[in-house]
């Protein structure tokens, strides 16, 4: 496999697990109500956490995760965790509340102008939307497999890995900056249906996550077809 084909796959292989389309919802509802221009800077800085967070694991392999002692099942079953409890949050309350600047002297300073609103409001993104939602141990794993295969294939190989993490980068920036689109044809009514489904969709994909970390675990304790149905 050349070069070429190789960053093609990793690319379509890490669209599919990151699902930056999929995603659009979620970032409209974290980001309803807020101004354009923050949103795209907002956009801007989950694309460049996703670019940086993809290519410290295409270099380093599960070193990362080997230096804290935490295993990648583990690192699935957390993330699971931490997924079930969005979800929740998502079908039962009010998510959007949940990123809204809290009132106070010191929020308001921060929130005057577009570049520091941006940079307030992805503190409150980074985890759980930065990761383990788009980034998560599929992610991940991607990145490990591929760094290997990339590896073979000397500095070439090595570069069409990073432009295909790159290309995944720049679509998320896109896919999310298109948000405002979303936000303005369903309207706040229209935005939380959708969020609630999406929180009980996402409840069934953390139980999902997480019966797959147990699965690997636990060698074999949970059947194979539990943990991957189809």
């Amino acid at each position: 496999m050349g070069e070429a084909d190789l960053a093609v796959n990793f690319f379509v292989a890490l669209f599919a697990l990151i699902d930056p389309v999929g995603n659009i919802p979620l970032f409209a509802a974290a980001t309803v109500g807020i101004a354009d221009a923050p949103r795209r800077r907002i956009a801007l800085y989950i694309a460049v956490f996703a670019f940086v967070f993809l290519t410290v694991f295409y270099f380093t392999g599960v070193g990362v995760l080997q230096y804290f002692g935490i295993s990648m099942p583990a690192f699935r079953i957390a993330g699971g965790v931490m997924l079930f409890l969005l979800g929740l949050e998502m079908a039962r309350d009010d998510f959007t509340a949940k990123f809204e600047p809290a009132p106070g002297p010191a929020e308001a300073e921060a929130f005057k102008t577009p570049a520091r609103y941006a940079a307030k409001h992805f503190e409150r993104l980074i985890v759980p939307l930065g990761t383990p939602l788009l980034i998560g141990p599929g992610a991940i794993s991607t990145v490990v497999i591929f760094a290997a295969e990339t590896a073979k294939l000397g500095w070439r190989g090595r570069a069409a890995g990073m432009g295909a993490i790159l290309a995944i980068s720049v679509t998320v920036m896109i896919a999310f900056m298109l948000s405002g689109l979303i936000s303005r044809a369903l309207g706040k009514i229209g935005m939380t249906i959708v969020v609630r489904v999406l929180g009980l969709i996402l409840c069934a994909l953390a139980v999902q996550f997480i019966i797959v970390g147990l699965a690997d675990a636990t060698g074999g304790i949970i059947r194979a077809k539990a943990a991957h149905p189809y």
